[in-house]
């Protein structure tokens, strides 16, 4: 009896140092792999968020996380209402994700709100001023766990493209949404640089997507152009926006590419995919452990490009200046 006891005290412990030494193999990483789990909160849904997605996803595939691999994705977006995205926000933070990616500044705002006391790190993309948002401070530094990339308008070259393409307008129109933080600061912007190159700004502030096809309406009647911010619900309701301005024919220049494929003249603008990718880079970090979000400041693309639509130009008569179209990144409407 003792005999049989002691053979199977002995096989237990050699179980046991096998079962260990299995272990020890696992959390040395040799045959485990990390996985992770996301959600991503898009504000709206247009071709510029869109494009932050799309190239956030790149990001991280860059740096081996890779969706449908080692990466799970839970994506939802708000249809450019405050009160879906606080809903998002929240059910994120529920689901205790390891990371959210927030796209475009009300989203950003939201998931900071719901996501600090949780400590889940937020990093955002197209916030045009995490500043004036209370994403980062004077310096560029987060305010807490939470960083990304700004789509900062390049308001100075917009406008001196539309004095190159326009000499002869005086008013420009500008629509965006009172309560959106990145708009109030592109306003400010504007601004400050209209009388620099002989422009009068006009104003049409809205409140909800309802809003857009009366205020167009007004709008359209007291400007030569209209050019278009990052204003998530302006640019969600952009063809409605495009469809009075073409009948009035008055030229309507967009933020980005996707703007300018879809019926905007021209953009002195950003690449969102490009910056989504350079978004996905920075979660990637956080991700692996590389370094929080709270020691990233925020980051932006600095060189803009010049997109055109030259069978939108024909139609409106507008003759683009050869400078401008031999520096085109992008030209649309001649067979492309």
């Amino acid at each position: 009896m003792k005999k049989k006891m002691v053979t199977v005290l002995l096989t237990a412990a050699m179980v046991t140092a096998m079962a260990a030494g299995c272990g020890s193999l696992s959390d040395s990483g040799s045959d485990k792999k990390e996985s992770y789990t996301i959600g991503i909160e898009q504000f709206a849904e247009h071709g510029s968020l869109d494009n932050c997605r799309e190239g956030f996803l790149k990001g991280l595939e860059a740096e081996g996380i890779k969706e449908g691999d080692n990466l799970t994705v839970k994506y939802k977006n708000a249809a450019a209402d405050m009160g879906t995205a606080k809903q998002i926000s929240d059910s994120l933070v529920s689901d205790k994700v390891d990371l959210v990616c927030a796209i475009a500044t009300p989203s950003a705002q939201s998931a900071y709100n719901a996501a600090m006391k949780a400590d889940i790190p937020v990093i955002y993309t197209a916030v045009t001023d995490p500043v004036a948002a209370e994403l980062a401070d004077k310096d560029g530094k987060p305010v807490g766990g939470v960083t990304g990339t700004s789509d900062k308008l390049p308001v100075e070259e917009q406008l001196k493209m539309i004095r190159e393409m326009l000499p002869d307008a005086k008013k420009i129109g500008i629509m965006y949404t009172t309560s959106e933080a990145n708009s109030v600061s592109a306003i400010k912007e504007y601004k400050s640089l209209v009388k620099k190159y002989d422009f009068e700004l006009v104003e049409k502030g809205i409140t909800t997507t309802a809003d857009v096809s009366l205020a167009a309406d007004d709008l359209l009647s007291k400007v030569d152009c209209i050019t278009n911010l990052t204003d998530n619900t302006v640019v969600a309701s952009l063809p409605t926006i495009l469809d009075k301005a073409n009948e009035k024919k008055i030229p309507v220049f967009g933020s980005e590419i996707e703007q300018v494929k879809i019926g905007c003249l021209a953009a002195e603008g950003i690449d969102y995919i490009a910056l989504g990718k350079q978004t996905g880079k920075m979660a990637a970090k956080v991700l692996k452990g590389e370094a929080k979000a709270s020691e990233q400041n925020f980051e932006t693309i600095t060189e803009p490009g010049f997109y055109v639509n030259n069978k939108v130009a024909e139609d409106l008569g507008i003759t683009v200046p050869e400078d401008l179209a031999n520096s085109a990144v992008e030209s649309f409407g001649d067979g492309n």
